[in-house]
């Protein structure tokens, strides 16, 4: 392994340490404590409370390789079962919701307020449930979707690496340290419950006021879950579709359409063959779009301002008397939005919706490459780093014809 590929390990583990730490992760940690080492309490002798800490470090390994799995499903993008995944993404993600919106009631308190007789009638316990391995390893798939808006744009950097791996081996090692570094806290966790515990317990308020915060919060995540508000941040597939590298796959061409920019111009999507184009969908509420959206105007300066081989596009759904339930504000506010964030490359108003539904966009960001012929290189679902949109423009346009001598740039 060379030096390069040392950086890229450790950039990938960091990735994952810092994933654990996001706001979407870091608050629920009483909660994922509470419900790991539920039932393993010990009274010793002086009436000192401890846990077992063998049972909680099974359920926490069993909470982590659940999280594990769903990433090396969605790094296994070219298997049948990396695929099945990513399609019934937006499936798994309702029925995710559905649970993490059962947890966040019983946080609450709301099946404790009903009478005993009707408590027993529900199929399950979840106090009991905590303490399956199995249920933990369930939870830990389940969660891993709720915290997609946090951990998308990293998980999407790390599997676009992946998807450009020299090998099939270097790809799953990157998986695999990412997942290291998301699961290494967890462990570190499970190991210090006690501690942990003792110290919730010493100042209970706090307690409270966490439980009750943290069931709330898991009330706002599975909503968002199910009714599809939580794609904004990027998606955990992040993946990527398209013709490969040594691989041979059916074309499949761009839907075509004529949408007006935020200047008046008209743009159709056919009248751009002969050049590369970007389309990438976004919302002003989306906060990694907005964070993209500055790389996206870099890429199109350097490469020509869409005069030249490459052609950038946004795509906006705004809101209009005809269609008062798009995915944006109204049309003016996006153009003001725009001119705010002095974003000159041009942004097509999709007001019908019509062309988000003709690409499939179901999260947000979604950038796709179309080669010169009019047919789909690649489709992105997340936010990307500013190296990763490069990497992807400069493939899209080498898979355009002519192509370039291997070793050269477009921005040659």
């Amino acid at each position: 392994m060379n030096w390069t590929e040392n950086i890229s390990v450790l950039t990938v583990f960091l990735q994952g340490l810092l994933s654990f730490f996001s706001p979407c992760v870091l608050p629920l940690l009483p909660l994922y404590i509470g419900y790991l080492s539920g039932g393993a309490q010990t009274v010793g002798e002086d009436g000192t409370v401890g846990y077992q800490r063998g049972k909680v470090l099974t359920n926490t390994f069993f909470f982590v390789l659940g999280i594990s799995g769903t990433f090396f499903l969605l790094g296994l993008g070219a298997t049948a079962m990396g695929e099945f995944f990513s399609a019934h993404r937006v499936a798994l993600t309702r029925l995710g919701g559905a649970i993490v919106l059962v947890f966040g009631l019983f946080q609450l308190g709301v099946f404790r307020s009903f009478t005993l007789s009707r408590e027993r009638r529900l199929p399950f316990r979840l106090d009991q449930l905590a303490m399956n391995p199995l249920t933990a390893l369930a939870m830990g798939f389940t969660f891993s979707f709720s915290w997609t808006p946090c951990v998308g744009p990293a998980l999407t950097s790390v599997l676009l690496m992946v998807s450009s791996a020299a090998s099939r081996g270097e790809g799953i090692l990157l998986i695999g340290v990412y997942t290291l570094g998301f699961v290494l806290p967890f462990l570190a966790v499970g190991w210090f419950t006690s501690a942990l515990l003792s110290f919730f317990k010493k100042h209970q308020r706090v307690v409270r006021f966490t439980a009750k915060a943290g069931g709330i919060l898991l009330i706002i995540v599975g909503v968002m879950m199910l009714t599809g508000i939580y794609g904004a941040g990027g998606n955990l597939g992040g993946a990527t579709s398209g013709n490969s590298q040594g691989e041979e796959k059916a074309k499949t061409e761009a839907p075509d359409f004529t949408l007006v920019d935020q200047y008046g111009n008209t743009h159709t999507l056919s009248e751009y063959r002969g050049k590369t184009v970007i389309l990438n969908f976004w919302a002003t509420w989306c906060p990694y779009c907005v964070q993209e959206m500055p790389d996206l105007k870099e890429i199109y300066r350097a490469y020509g301002s869409n005069e030249e081989d490459l052609v950038v596009l946004g795509v906006a759904n705004p809101k209009t008397d005809e269609y008062a339930f798009a995915n944006d504000q109204s049309l003016e506010f996006v153009e003001n939005f725009l001119e705010k964030g002095g974003y000159e490359y041009p942004v097509v108003m999709d007001v019908s919706g019509e062309v988000f539904a003709a690409y499939g966009v179901t999260s947000l960001p979604t950038s796709i490459f179309i080669d010169d012929q009019g047919n789909i290189h690649r489709a992105v679902r997340g936010a990307v780093s500013r190296s990763s949109l490069y990497t992807l423009t400069e493939d899209a346009l080498k898979a355009s014809t002519p192509k370039l001598p291997e070793g050269e740039s477009h921005r040659d």
